[in-house]
């Protein structure tokens, strides 16, 4: 069914492919615990050889989102030597800046990554990393939908603010990109 906010919802939520095999798993910090499960059954698949979980101290938690989201990985069987730390981040550019220098860090070699994150969030989490990193760098984006998703998230009121708040995010975090975005496109069709 087609309704006249589609837009939004494309907008704000990838459409999700078939995960390929991959690098690096990164989940960027937050509180919710599906994003790493979902990043743990993903390494335990074979999917990548590595998690990379990204979040400084939370209050919330009363710890780092890094340490919350490691506590999370082995309990669920990921060898604590298989994921890589980055405690500092304060938002999301961040998870992808530091990110990224804890992989130049350890000299792993990505051509490919997989974010795990909340459905509505995918969106954000996916242009904040395809500014960071390099432009030859892969990233495909597996959702937590369990709650809010493309199908349900203008059924309740918290939902319908909460993408929208999204919304606006994207339409103002990224400005400041898009000159760059249009120059290095332009250099890439040279």
């Amino acid at each position: 069914m087609k309704y006249p906010f589609d837009c939004l919802t494309d907008l704000v939520f990838v459409e999700e492919e078939p995960i390929l095999p991959a690098d690096i798993i990164l989940v960027p910090g937050g509180s919710h615990t599906d994003p790493m499960t979902m990043a743990s059954e993903l390494y335990l698949a074979g999917m990548a050889p590595y998690i990379l979980p990204s979040g400084g101290y939370n209050m919330k938690l009363g710890t780092t989102e890094w340490e919350f989201f490691r506590d999370i990985g082995v309990s669920l069987g990921v060898p604590e030597g298989r994921i890589l730390k980055e405690d500092q981040a304060r938002n999301t550019f961040d998870n992808a800046r530091n990110s990224w220098q804890v992989i130049q860090k350890n000299n792993i070699e990505v051509k490919r990554a997989i974010i795990v994150c909340k459905s509505y969030f995918s969106r954000r989490a996916l242009m904040t990393y395809q500014t960071v990193f390099p432009q030859d760098v892969t990233i495909q984006v597996m959702q937590d939908d369990l709650r809010v998703s493309r199908q349900n998230w203008f059924e309740n009121d918290d939902d319908i603010r909460l993408v929208l708040t999204e919304a606006r995010k994207i339409s103002t975090y990224f400005a400041q990109h898009i000159p760059d975005w249009v120059k290095q496109n332009e250099k890439a069709s040279e």
